[in-house]
């Protein structure tokens, strides 16, 4: 990739405008990399819940994969007119995500990670925000982890107890990250005039919920349709491994700073590398007996006390420093 079209793109590439109104309703755009056993299931947990095609437009965005024939899948389904579109070299995640949005047609768009689900009712309850409230810049369920297996692990606590315009909500997700990419859907033209993700491939998604909140209201309910994975090939679980997750979201808590009011700048940021710093912390937990990796456990515990020094960091640092010196089982 030349250096005018950097992987990492230091600000939000554009979004080119479209002005037919003569578009489907929503664009469910897959994009994937090195997912192909996933890919099929993710197809289908959408397909399976469509009554009418004609307002949606479906497509595979495939970062150059080495691991499957994605043609093949969309092939299987072709009387369901599924779009495919390769690229001519692996571009990395978010050039992947920049092709999604401008090859989306729809009014509102569903970036759909290749190794992640939608549960049955999602898009009608989708519809009913975006009818409820037209206005907003974004809509969004709330959503359930799992793994490997499909197996559901665990779910945070409901933002509110009913659907709805969530009150205060730019300073919320400016203190950490809430939404996960499968769970919520945004209007085209938002996408138009904020540009497209950049920065980091680790806590890109925040950015730019924080970065749209600072301008538009988000709809929500509390219905758990949306299922995100964790799993040890993806970029999250490489980042918890690298160290990058917190090189990463340390970044994006400088850029949030521009968006944020003067007068709040240094609470939330005091907040949000709080948050984030515990959130890290546990992680060192999972590093350490799911990945079977005590140094770089011991490592991301340090990084997580260095980002913000509190009692939940103290606790991890030493818990992994005690069990690297006494060689605790992996």
């Amino acid at each position: 990739m030349s250096l005018s079209n950097p992987r990492t793109p230091d600000k939000p590439p554009k979004i080119e405008a479209l002005r037919d109104p003569d578009r489907p309703l929503i664009s469910v755009m897959i994009p994937a990399f090195n997912c192909f056993a996933y890919v099929e299931q993710t197809l289908t947990s959408v397909l399976n819940q469509i009554e009418d095609f004609s307002i949606f437009q479906i497509e595979i965005i495939d970062d150059h994969s080495t691991d499957g024939d994605l043609s093949s899948i969309t092939e299987k389904y072709r009387h369901l007119n599924i779009g495919y579109f390769r690229q001519e070299i692996n571009v990395g995640s978010l050039r992947n995500f920049e092709t999604c949005i401008n090859r989306a047609k729809g009014h509102w768009i569903h970036i759909l990670h290749g190794d992640d689900m939608v549960k049955e009712g999602f898009y009608q309850e989708i519809f009913n925000l975006i009818k409820a409230f037209p206005n907003v810049g974004a809509v969004f369920t709330d959503y359930i982890y799992m793994n490997e297996k499909n197996e559901e692990l665990y779910a945070l606590p409901a933002l509110h107890h009913e659907s709805g315009i969530l009150d205060n909500w730019f300073e919320r997700i400016s203190k950490g990250q809430r939404v996960q990419p499968p769970a919520i859907v945004v209007k085209r033209s938002v996408y138009e005039e904020m540009g497209s993700f950049f920065g980091v491939h680790y806590g890109e998604d925040w950015e730019m919920w924080v970065r749209i909140a600072s301008k538009y209201d988000f709809a929500y309910t509390p219905k758990y349709l949306a299922l995100y994975r964790l799993h040890q090939n993806n970029i999250t679980s490489r980042s918890f491994l690298s160290n990058d997750d917190i090189k990463s979201i340390i970044k994006v808590i400088d850029i949030i700073q521009h968006y944020l009011p003067k007068e709040k700048r240094k609470e939330l940021k005091r907040e949000s590398l709080k948050n984030f710093s515990q959130y890290f912390a546990k992680i060192s937990d999972k590093i350490y007996h799911d990945y079977q990796n005590p140094r770089a456990a011991h490592k991301h515990a340090w990084q997580s006390f260095l980002m913000h020094q509190n009692n939940v960091t103290l606790k991890y640092f030493i818990k992994n420093t005690i069990k690297r010196l006494i060689r605790y089982r992996v």
